[in-house]
C-alpha cells in the first residue's frame, strides 16, 4: 500500500496535467456549445411557484423583483413582516400574479417547515426555492460573541429549508439556487464565522447536486460586495478594504435569476472577483500575506 501510494504520488500530477493540455481545447469547446444552448432553452418561470428566503430587503429583495418581471408567483419569507408587505406591493406591480408573505426565521426547523408546507398548500407545487437569508458580523474572533447564531442563519437555515423542500422540487424538477459568497475563499479577517458559514453552504449543496443529479438543479452563487443593508455602516471600512467597489443589487438579481434559468451550476457576481480564488490557488503565500496585512491596526485594537 505505501508503494501504491508513493507511485501515485510520483506519477499522478504530470499525467493529470498532460491529459488537462490534451482535453481542455475540445472541453471548452463543449462547454461553448452547451452555454449557448442553455441560453436558447432558458427557462420560463410564469406562473411558477418561488420561495424566497430573505426577502424583505438586499439580494433577497431584488431577485423578488426579477421573478415577478417574469410573471412567477412568489412566497416571500423573512423576520420582518411589514419590509415584506412593501416588497409584496411592489412584486405584485411588477408582474406577479400572486404573491405570499410568510413571516419565519430560518434558524429554527420547526418554521422552515411551516413556510415550505404553507406554500406548497396554498399553491400546490413548488419550482424554484431561494436560499438568501443570511446576516455578518464584523469582529475579531477573539473578540466574537454568540458564534452559533451565524451558522445557525447562514448555513442551517438554507439546510432546514432545502431538507423540506426537496420531496416538492423533485416532482416538478425544480431547482435551488444558494446565494453563497465569494467569502468562502476569500477568507477575510474579521469575518471568521461567515466565512465558514459560506464555506460550509458550498460545501454541502455540492454534494446534495451529486446525490440529486439531474432531479433537481442547484445554482451556486458567490457575490461579491453587493449593495444591501449587510454591507452598509461602514462595513468596508470595518473589514479594513475601503476601495472595494460595490456592485449594483439590481444588476447583481438580474444576473442571479439568468443564471438560474438558464441552469448554470455556478455564479460569480462580478466576475473580476474570482481573481482572488486564481490568487489563492495559485499564490496561497502571496494571497496570505495580503489577508494578513489588513490585520496592520491589530494590536491597538486589541489594547481597547
Amino acid at each position: 500500500m505505501d508503494l501504491l501510494q508513493k507511485l501515485l504520488n510520483i506519477v499522478l500530477l504530470p499525467l493529470t496535467l498532460t491529459a488537462i493540455l490534451f482535453l481542455l481545447p475540445p472541453f471548452l469547446f463543449l462547454k461553448y456549445l452547451f452555454s449557448l444552448k442553455r441560453n436558447i432553452c432558458s427557462e420560463n418561470v410564469a406562473n411558477k411557484v418561488v420561495i424566497i428566503t430573505g426577502a424583505s430587503s438586499g439580494i433577497g429583495e431584488h431577485i423578488a423583483y426579477e421573478y415577478a418581471r417574469r410573471g412567477a408567483i412568489l412566497a416571500l419569507v423573512a423576520r420582518r413582516e411589514n419590509r415584506l408587505r412593501i416588497v409584496e406591493n411592489k412584486a405584485r406591480e411588477l408582474g406577479s400574479p400572486e404573491v405570499i408573505v410568510i413571516r419565519a426565521d430560518v434558524s429554527k426547523d420547526e418554521e422552515c417547515k411551516h413556510f415550505i408546507d404553507e406554500t406548497v398548500n396554498h399553491f400546490g407545487r413548488l419550482d424554484h426555492l431561494v436560499n438568501n437569508a443570511g446576516v455578518v458580523r464584523v469582529d475579531l474572533f477573539e473578540d466574537s460573541s454568540d458564534m452559533a447564531s451565524i451558522m445557525d442563519i447562514n448555513f442551517w437555515g438554507s439546510v432546514y429549508s432545502t431538507h423540506y423542500a426537496v420531496p416538492h422540487l423533485r416532482k416538478s424538477k425544480g431547482k435551488i439556487v444558494v446565494i453563497s459568497s465569494v467569502a468562502a475563499w476569500f477568507c477575510t479577517p474579521r469575518l471568521s464565522f461567515y466565512n465558514a458559514s459560506k464555506a460550509a453552504q458550498i460545501c454541502f449543496f455540492e454534494s446534495l447536486r451529486a446525490e440529486f443529479g439531474p432531479d433537481i438543479g442547484i445554482t451556486i452563487v458567490t457575490p461579491g460586495v453587493i449593495e444591501s443593508e449587510m454591507t452598509q455602516d461602514q462595513f468596508l471600512r470595518k473589514i479594513e478594504m475601503p476601495w472595494l467597489p460595490v456592485e449594483s443589487t439590481e444588476r447583481c438579481a438580474k444576473a442571479i435569476v439568468d443564471s438560474t434559468c438558464k441552469g448554470d451550476m455556478y455564479l460569480t457576481k462580478p466576475s473580476w472577483v474570482r481573481v482572488g480564488f486564481w490568487m489563492r490557488v495559485l499564490y496561497p503565500e502571496v494571497f496570505e500575506w495580503c489577508l494578513h496585512s489588513m490585520l496592520v491596526n491589530r494590536p491597538c485594537a486589541r489594547q481597547n
